[in-house]
């Protein structure tokens, strides 16, 4: 193995452990917001927006963070980001009112932004055919919310029923984490941008409606990953209703995979090409998104022998199964979203990562309060599911329309006069 191979076998390795304990402490509040939902008597609404608002500052962070990781070089960026939350997880520990939990989940929330700074430090280190599976990779650490499935009830259940060891816990093993990835991490001032580039020519490529296109994409994949990772353990709560421990180990069957298959989307991006992998992500989630729709329903049909009740609904064997392939499904589309990023825009993947990251961690915080919401207004569980077959659908038309003509390749060839050049031409 080369010098150079190694560096980047370590870098992404370092990276990628960093970004799986941010994520974990990114989604705490799906573990933790239940026996705090519980201590202050909230509605689904305002569960939704205390286990939304660490993804609010999370995804408004982003598009900063790529801009100084392209500036300044992913180290340096990811390494500060870590040490900043560290006393806000603490902290968390202390709360009591609903308003500090969402005054401090803010900046525990700086932790999400770290996927906008590890994408472009990470691909940078790989060559332009590696760098779909190396992302992909380095994206698997989203089973950090998996990780807090497994870990924060086992920590609540050690210190009988104590939810404020979790924040404390977690707040040491990010301080542990920093250090370790300063260590094994390492610099190539090649990859920073030239500091003659100004803040307006970095952010000039969101003129381009393709930026626009891949924000709605990943606002599903991710933004939906990352609401339905906060809700899951207590849809299982409420809905068939199981103890935290196992509605948090179910959960993680979507979680889990969510996360890590993160790499195989890579993989399956480089092999197939982001927009092949892109369009049966969306069909997959689709028809699932359907079937989680339909609600439990008991009803009478008048036979010829009298009336006879009939029952409809998911088991959860049945449920579970569906929101893994779901998991799947997603997983491959958030590395197929990113592998369109490192294609058209591997000059400004920092900036553009931080855009489309944005899109997505804002729909992570805008899901779940609106997934309260709707069980407030109809008072139907599986309401949530309906949301996101809707957003599929949007995607699923606007790719249909953006790309009607790429099943003959990602470029056209115009026909020029004799004896010049064939000129390639991108669809937006």
């Amino acid at each position: 193995m080369s010098s150079q191979t190694r560096t980047a076998t370590m870098v992404l390795t370092s990276s990628t452990l960093a970004f799986t304990i941010c994520f974990a402490v990114w989604m705490m509040f799906a573990v933790i917001g239940i026996p705090i939902k519980k201590q202050l008597g909230l509605n689904e609404t305002e569960f939704g927006l205390l286990a939304a608002m660490p993804v609010l500052t999370g995804s408004l962070i982003r598009v900063p963070l790529g801009i100084w990781t392209d500036r300044f070089g992913g180290r340096i960026v990811f390494f500060l980001l870590m040490l900043s939350t560290v006393a806000p997880i603490w902290l968390m520990s202390y709360a009591t009112a609903y308003w500090h939990f969402l005054a401090i989940g803010c900046f525990v929330g700086l932790a999400g932004g770290s996927f906008s700074v590890g994408t472009p430090y990470v691909a940078r280190w790989f060559p332009k055919n590696r760098q779909g599976l190396a992302m992909g990779i380095f994206g698997a650490g989203n089973s950090g919310s998996a990780l807090t499935k497994f870990v924060a009830p086992a920590l609540i259940a050690s210190a009988a029923g104590a939810w404020t060891i979790v924040p404390q816990v977690y707040s040491v093993a990010m301080l542990l984490t920093a250090i370790l990835f300063w260590f094994f991490s390492n610099t190539n001032p090649a990859h920073n941008v030239s500091s003659g580039t100004t803040f307006s020519q970095q952010l000039i490529m969101l003129k381009n409606p393709r930026v626009w296109r891949y924000c709605q994409y990943y606002s599903v994949v991710f933004g939906g990953y990352v609401a339905l990772a906060l809700w899951m353990t207590k849809y299982y709560v409420g809905e068939y209703g199981f103890d935290m421990q196992k509605a948090a180990l179910l959960a993680a069957v979507f979680s889990l995979p969510g996360g890590v298959l993160r790499a195989l989307g890579g993989w399956v991006s480089d092999r197939y090409g982001a927009y092949h992998t892109t369009w049966w992500v969306m069909w997959v989630c689709w028809v699932a998104f359907f079937l989680l729709s339909y609600p439990q329903t008991n009803f009478t049909v008048m036979t010829v022998n009298g009336p006879r009740d009939f029952f409809i609904g998911l088991t959860p064997t049945i449920f579970t199964a569906l929101i893994f392939v779901v998991g799947i499904a997603m997983a491959i589309g958030k590395a197929s979203v990113f592998k369109f990023i490192s294609d058209e825009f591997p000059e400004n993947i920092g900036a553009v990562s931080g855009v489309v990251g944005l899109a997505g961690g804002l729909g992570g915080f805008v899901l779940p309060i609106m997934f309260g919401a709707m069980v407030d207004l109809t008072g139907v569980r599986s309401s949530s599911f309906m949301l996101l077959y809707g957003t599929v659908c949007v995607s699923l038309v606007w790719m249909h329309f953006s790309f009607r003509k790429e099943s003959v390749g990602p470029t056209d060839i115009k026909p020029t006069k004799a004896g010049s050049a064939p000129a390639l031409s991108l669809h937006s």
